[in-house]
């Protein structure tokens, strides 16, 4: 009688496996996402924007999600969708059969996440359990923060928040407990995506995009000439992160210890490192703050490398010409 008056106090759906004294023992926990949660029509939109990303990111390997609950606790499908994201290969097997060899795989895959994320395992809001247990609210948190992280312009529906049910088994009995838990920023007007110079630029005037190019070209050889380093094309010299950094310790006066940084590149997860860190230093130095991903540097992304190129070019050219006044963006 206590367990139906509790499930019946917090509005628990029937259908929702409750949990017995041998499920839930003295000290156990689980908690459940309320039914106005999971029929809210924003988290609803969240789960299809979330699935519509996966299928199009997997489509050239014929993989296809149905359910993020029921498709993704295997790690088979976020092994393919990690690789395909962070341009590594993971040495797991590509098929897994047994519950152990799954959570092994699941465990691989999630640390090689955590670690790309730069989280810490006990901060995330995932683990190997959860994941592998079907816990539908910790595969949406992993997986809008890989979203987050690889694609930051995928339109998530903003401030999904949803009613977490909390149960706990104690000496006197089962406690209960609700907590609101945010899936995805609540953003206002200012927190929009950014719009600036070089949006413009390449949508408006195409035509343009070459003058500067070579504006910034002439600029990086001049700084890059001591060195016994040139440059021709902006797009593929500066994917692999070498050039920027050596570029960023000329101007900024950095010595970058080679045991810092891969001097010659063999993979993607190499060149990956070097422009992440490349970045973190503009950051740093207060040049850069328009949110550029390290990816699409590697991927040869004309208007991403030509941001970050003229945040050194309009702090350096304007210091050479012995001006004061501030230096203008590309129009």
């Amino acid at each position: 009688m206590e367990l139906e008056f509790l499930y019946d106090l917090l509005q628990l759906p029937k259908e929702v496996a409750q949990p017995t004294e041998e499920e839930l023992p003295r000290g156990g926990k689980k908690k459940y996402l309320s039914p106005n949660s999971k029929s809210n029509p924003k988290f609803e939109e969240l789960q299809k924007v979330l699935m519509e990303w996966i299928n199009t990111t997997l489509l050239p390997e014929h993989i296809v999600v149905r359910s993020l609950e029921e498709d993704m606790f295997d790690g088979l499908i976020l092994h393919h969708l990690f690789q395909k994201l962070a341009s590594l290969k993971l040495e797991v097997e590509e098929i897994s059969l047994t519950s152990a060899s799954q959570r092994h795989k699941l465990g691989v895959i999630l640390e090689a996440v955590n670690q790309n994320l730069q989280v810490e395992e006990k901060q995330a809001k995932w683990s190997v359990e959860t994941i592998f247990n079907k816990d539908l609210l910790a595969t949406l948190h992993l997986l809008v923060a890989l979203a987050k992280r690889f694609q930051p312009d995928l339109p998530l529906p903003d401030n999904v928040q949803v009613e977490v049910i909390h149960i706990e088994s104690t000496k006197t009995g089962l406690k209960s407990d609700k907590q609101v838990e945010q899936l995805t920023e609540c953003k206002s007007h200012k927190d929009q995506p950014l719009q600036d110079a070089f949006d413009e630029l390449f949508k408006l005037a195409p035509e343009k995009v070459h003058a500067v190019q070579e504006a910034i070209v002439s600029f990086v050889n001049q700084k890059l000439e001591r060195l016994g380093l040139s440059v021709q094309s902006l797009d593929t010299q500066f994917a692999d992160g070498v050039i920027l950094l050596l570029l960023i310790g000329q101007l900024e006066g950095f010595f970058l210890h080679l045991k810092e940084f891969y001097l010659t590149p063999s993979s993607p997860t190499e060149m990956l490192h070097n422009v992440t860190l490349a970045l973190d230093l503009l950051k740093d130095e207060g040049l850069f703050s328009y949110p550029v991903n390290p990816e699409d540097i590697v991927n040869k992304d004309a208007k991403s490398t030509l941001r970050i190129l003229y945040s050194l070019f309009q702090k350096h050219s304007l210091r050479a010409e012995g001006g004061g006044a501030h230096h203008a963006t590309p129009n």
